[in-house]
């Protein structure tokens, strides 16, 4: 117990407040991102569409180093884009936070895209139609209309989304590194300390993270609770 209040007081928090950051940027730039595409995916021909959904899914099911090596030759400064980047406007995504906010996006993407996409599906079409009588503009008919009616699996994506950047962890450390206070998050801290033989403190970032994945369970749970709350169970 002794030991534990220790490393409690020289506990360093940053790993969870980067986490955290990195997360919530990840999710808005997806949750606009992600609102964007699965709108043009429905919009779009079959075959155009099955395109899509394969390309927009892909960083969902390849290994996130995959990615992270993707992501690594766009934007190193050895090659077009990334030194542009850095000639151009200064901006540096290599071993900075920018990265992380950038690997976690690409790998938390997929899923509010998805989400989002199967939400739109289930629109009763009518909805649209009756709108579109009523003189409302496109535009309006999305924000007003479609939003709403496809709210639940939009937040369920969100949420998602978030929980899936707050613990990226391989495209992460190829793309951002893992430097102290900067760019090491909890699951770069957790793997960090393991090698180190750290189990006490591997373990408390580990209690830290489930919770957090529980919070954010439960979060998703009662969003969908209400939207379901006035269907008969069998």
């Amino acid at each position: 117990m002794e030991e534990l209040q220790e490393i409690l007081g020289k506990f360093d928090w940053s790993p969870l407040f980067i986490s955290l950051k990195t997360g919530i940027a990840a999710t808005i730039f997806s949750f606009f991102l992600g609102i964007f595409a699965a709108r043009k995916a429905v919009k779009a021909a079959p075959k155009c569409k099955a395109f899509l959904d394969g390309l927009l899914t892909l960083p969902m099911v390849l290994p996130p180093t995959a990615a992270g090596f993707f992501l690594l030759l766009l934007f190193s400064t050895r090659r077009p884009f990334g030194a542009y980047l850095n000639q151009a406007f200064h901006i540096k995504v290599i071993q900075s936070w920018a990265g992380c906010v950038i690997a976690a996006t690409v790998i938390a993407f997929p899923l509010m895209y998805r989400n989002a996409r199967a939400a739109f599906e289930q629109i009763d079409v009518n909805l649209i139609y009756a709108a579109r009588t009523l003189g409302m503009s496109e535009w309006k008919i999305f924000w007003k209309v479609v939003l709403p009616s496809a709210g639940p699996g939009v937040a369920s994506g969100t949420i998602l989304t978030f929980a899936r950047a707050l613990g990226e962890y391989g495209a992460t450390s190829m793309l951002a590194g893992n430097i102290p206070g900067k760019t090491g998050t909890i699951s770069q801290k957790i793997a960090m300390v393991i090698q180190d033989g750290d189990y006490v403190t591997a373990g408390i970032w580990v209690v830290i993270v489930m919770l957090l994945a529980f919070g954010i369970i439960m979060v998703m749970n009662l969003i969908l609770g209400k939207k379901m709350k006035h269907i008969k169970r069998w």
